[in-house]
């Protein structure tokens, strides 16, 4: 079953954004699940992923270690601010599955972005990008930026390909770890995530 797992998984692993979209066919349900019993509307993670340690930049210039999101539920996705099509689509189901929560686990809640393009995403220029998709939600949304060593050396930490393509080629999966400090569920790039995410959040929190 892991090797089913992982095979499906890069059939989504990485996606260039571009205007004309991301490759489709991929997974986008609970039916590819293989570990949750059909517990997860996402696809499962078998074995589950332990929440990662890295150090980035946040947009306030200040280190933010990773480690620091211990035992909240979080989102994370790698993507960039001039995508197109696939890194605003992937907030946009987050920002609507938090909606969907009560205020209480909202305020639980962190979504974290990672800049893959280290060349022109700035602080500034990721805050106000985050900004887009803050609305409706008390959700705290956490912006990080390094050097290409240190975001490589994050996706390899999140066990997702590396970005390539000055960062514009990247995973699209987006990554839910839950209070236990693991990853048991992740959302391949689709054309509506949310419903999945929210069925999946109260469970891991």
């Amino acid at each position: 079953m892991r090797f089913v797992a992982a095979l499906m998984a890069a059939l989504v692993l990485l996606t260039g954004c571009t205007s004309s979209g991301s490759p489709g066919g991929g997974p986008t349900s609970g039916d590819l699940n293989d570990n949750s019993g059909g517990r997860y509307a996402g696809l499962g993670l078998d074995p589950a992923q332990p929440r990662p340690s890295f150090t980035l930049t946040d947009t306030a210039g200040k280190p933010f270690a990773f480690s620091s999101t211990s035992g909240r539920p979080t989102f994370l996705f790698f993507g960039y601010t001039n995508c197109p099509d696939v890194c605003p689509t992937t907030m946009i189901d987050i920002q609507h599955a938090l909606q969907k929560q009560p205020v209480a686990l909202q305020r639980k809640t962190l979504v974290v972005f990672v800049s893959t393009d280290v060349k022109n995403d700035t602080g500034p220029v990721i805050k106000r990008w985050l900004q887009n998709f803050s609305h409706g939600i008390s959700a705290q949304l956490v912006g990080l930026r390094g050097t290409q060593a240190q975001v490589d050396a994050a996706q390899l930490a999140a066990h997702i390909a590396v970005a390539e393509d000055d960062g514009h080629t990247h995973s699209a999966l987006a990554i839910l770890y839950g209070t236990d400090d693991y990853a048991r569920v992740e959302y391949p790039q689709s054309t509506n995530e949310s419903g999945l995410m929210a069925h999946d959040l109260p469970l891991v929190a």
